[in-house]
């Protein structure tokens, strides 16, 4: 499974795992339609911008046997002074196709972000997951990271959701 850094001309790849992610993981908790609606094109132009931004933030890919983008992290500063400044960041995306599912490139792909962040110097690591993703849940809490109090609501697709926040140490 083999992991690296993003390059711009992965964002169509990158939409493409981000929308079939998303339809997949959410169609129990956001409406039909407006998971078909997703764009990959529309997405697509979304991360050729966060890919050739300056303040940028980091985004790791892990390809398939034959070189195909297969599942993609994103990662960051915490932008909110909620949490300690310049010690916290946020992992604000981890999305694998689902025909990966189960085989272990989640877990390559979040271990070796939470590797990149603490080489950049990070102390800890948070994240936002719906509540009523169940799989996503107990994937990241198999990881070690817990839910820390914090919910908001949020609405997308013209539904309410919870979104929890975890967060993990990244030093023992």
């Amino acid at each position: 499974m083999p992991i690296r850094e993003a390059l711009p001309e992965d964002a169509a790849a990158l939409a493409a795992v981000h929308v079939r992610s998303w339809r997949a993981a959410y169609r129990d908790l956001l409406p039909a339609a407006y998971l078909d609606a997703l764009d990959v094109e529309e997405r697509s132009a979304l991360w050729w911008a966060r890919l050739t931004a300056p303040d940028r933030p980091a985004v790791l890919l892990s390809t398939g046997a034959d070189g195909r983008p297969v599942a993609f992290s994103c990662f960051r500063a915490w932008p909110d002074e909620a949490l300690p400044a310049g010690t916290t960041a946020e992992l604000a995306a981890l999305y694998a196709l689902p025909e990966v599912w189960g085989t272990g490139v989640g877990r390559a792909l979040l271990s070796a972000s939470v590797e990149a962040l603490a080489a950049d110097g990070f102390r800890e690591a948070a994240l936002w997951v719906f509540a009523g993703n169940a799989r996503g849940r107990r994937f990241y809490e198999a990881a070690g990271w817990r839910p820390d109090g914090e919910v908001v609501r949020e609405e997308t697709g013209g539904v309410e959701l919870d979104e929890l926040r975890y967060r993990r140490a990244l030093f023992s």
